[in-house]
């Protein structure tokens, strides 16, 4: 079971239709091609400390992609701001990542363009 991760909080996956899956070693023609598609991408994320998912979902958005884009795997609470900034409108988790890391510390970055550093220099500046 997996839960789907939003800036409301969590909740199950309502998505009916098609993924293009692609990994986070994707070439060039593959995020090309699901690109091409648009349809959802969904990137996957073997282990929380590769963040090339988060290059691939930004050079998506750059390429014109206005679909539904989906991290799933291991991404945790704090990249989750990383996250919404590269580009995914949501991200898919183990049901055991979830009882680890409960709603409230994906909540607590839910307004994720106040978590980077540049409203921190705002706000200091």
């Amino acid at each position: 079971m997996t839960v789907i991760v939003t800036d409301t909080g969590f909740g199950p996956d309502t998505f009916s239709g098609n993924w293009t899956d692609l990994a986070p070693d994707a070439d060039d023609g593959a995020l090309q091609h699901a690109v091409a598609q648009q349809q959802a991408i969904r990137i996957q994320f073997p282990a929380f400390s590769d963040g090339r998912g988060f290059t691939l979902a930004a050079r998506a958005r750059r390429m014109g992609f206005t679909g539904r884009l989906r991290a799933q795997g291991h991404v945790i609470a704090d990249q989750y701001a990383m996250a919404r900034r590269s580009g995914f409108d949501e991200v898919e988790i183990s049901a055991d990542l979830a009882a680890r890391q409960p709603q409230a510390q994906w909540l607590a970055r839910a307004n994720w363009r106040a978590h980077d550093y540049r409203s921190a220099l705002r706000r200091t500046g």
